[in-house]
């Protein structure tokens, strides 16, 4: 193991980290206000928008990132629309996104009974403010595991922005392999970068879920 490359590389890595972290922070908040949408379409049954999220969620879920990123990058520009690696990647990723996380918040609209509407139109609440002060409060307690492995999964895609030539982790690992040949080096710094960015964000996720059982929103 050659300990200078880590520490000749390591600013490489650390700026390669944070665009993936700024670039995936961005992307999995538009998901969510996607997924907040499309789930709130879905459940309220809305006429014609319904079957569009419907196709939508099937579309991005069952399409790997990859060829989304492929399309965003090398498709556009052949209909004249022209983006940016870093705008293609957010794109991609709260496209892929936003369709996991409509169907976690589903999942925890539906799991509320519906005496908690019946309630808060008895209290006065509008259709409006029942969703947003009593129902959705609820059901994302429910959701808010699946919504953190969605975070975490949604975290460890980024790897494929090297493909669209996004200076990420990955590209800096691939590259700095294909100059120096030093795989094992490499690649282990690539495993800690990622650790450093998940295993925070995976511990942080088990207190909240803890933390929302132990008062019972999540049962």
């Amino acid at each position: 193991m050659d300990w200078s490359f880590f520490q000749k590389y390591a600013p490489d890595y650390i700026e390669a980290g944070i665009l993936t972290v700024r670039i995936g922070l961005i992307g999995i908040l538009l998901s969510l206000l996607i997924g907040i949408l499309a789930s709130s379409i879905q459940y309220f049954k809305i006429p014609i928008l319904r079957r569009i999220v419907a196709v939508y969620i099937e579309l991005s879920r069952n399409t790997p990132l990859l060829v989304q990123l492929f399309f965003l990058y090398f498709g556009l520009p052949k209909l004249g629309i022209r983006l940016s690696a870093e705008s293609c990647g957010i794109i991609g990723l709260a496209f892929l996104g936003g369709g996991y996380m409509a169907e976690s918040l589903r999942s925890g609209l539906e799991s509320v009974r519906q005496i908690q509407y019946e309630s808060a139109y008895s209290l006065g609440f509008s259709k409006t403010g029942t969703l947003i002060w009593i129902i959705f409060p609820q059901a994302l307690s429910v959701a808010f595991p699946s919504i953190a492995a969605n975070v975490v999964f949604l975290l460890k895609e980024t790897s494929v922005f090297s493909a669209i030539a996004l200076a990420d982790l990955m590209y800096v690992a691939k590259d700095l392999i294909g100059l120096y040949y030093q795989t094992t080096e490499a690649l282990t710094m690539l495993v800690i970068a990622y650790l450093i960015i998940l295993l925070p964000v995976s511990i942080l996720a088990s207190i909240l879920e803890r933390r929302l059982q132990y008062a019972e929103f999540g049962h």
